[in-house]
């Protein structure tokens, strides 16, 4: 499977989610694997609603 480049740009939200689907292929079937899931594609929703509304994602903080 080839990785993808997250620009740099990206939304916190999209990052969490893709960290959620992560954890959830980690485990069986299940309630819990559903959970993570089922937040994962709310945090997708909202990282579209925020590019929809025009919301800046925040400054990437220094390192």
């Amino acid at each position: 499977m080839a990785q993808t480049q997250i620009p740099p740009e990206t939304s916190p939200f999209l990052l969490q989610a893709k960290d959620f689907l992560k954890r959830a292929r980690r485990l069986k079937p299940g309630p819990a694997r559903n959970e993570l899931r089922e937040v994962a594609r709310v945090l997708r929703q909202v990282a579209r609603q925020q590019t929809q509304h025009g919301f800046a994602p925040p400054p990437a903080e220094p390192h």
